[in-house]
């Protein structure tokens, strides 16, 4: 994999490697469980830059929870880059 991916590359990457739509409620419970694990690591300021690995730190946590938002927009076929531009139109509209 190259070093660094749009989120369009990023989202076909995981589609290639883990793409099962009849396992949707499975994605979403681990969505849920490493947002948790994300909440804990948060809670114990758990960085990359103070660790010689990055299990059980936030930036691994972030990677996790990217990775299932990912596997759950590529099981309901949603472009998660497009849906990113629609809303940030939405919130400019409402915060100007």
């Amino acid at each position: 994999m190259k070093k660094h991916l749009t989120l369009p590359e990023l989202q076909q990457h995981i589609k290639a490697k883990d793409f099962k739509p009849d396992k949707k409620l499975a994605y979403f419970l681990k969505l849920s469980e490493e947002v948790g694990e994300l909440a804990e690591v948060i809670r114990k300021d758990k960085r990359l830059a103070a660790k010689k690995s990055i299990k059980g730190t936030i930036e691994e946590e972030l990677a996790d929870v990217l990775y299932y938002v990912l596997a759950l927009a590529n099981v309901y076929d949603i472009d998660l880059e497009h849906c990113f531009h629609l809303k940030e139109k939405l919130n400019q509209a409402k915060y100007e």
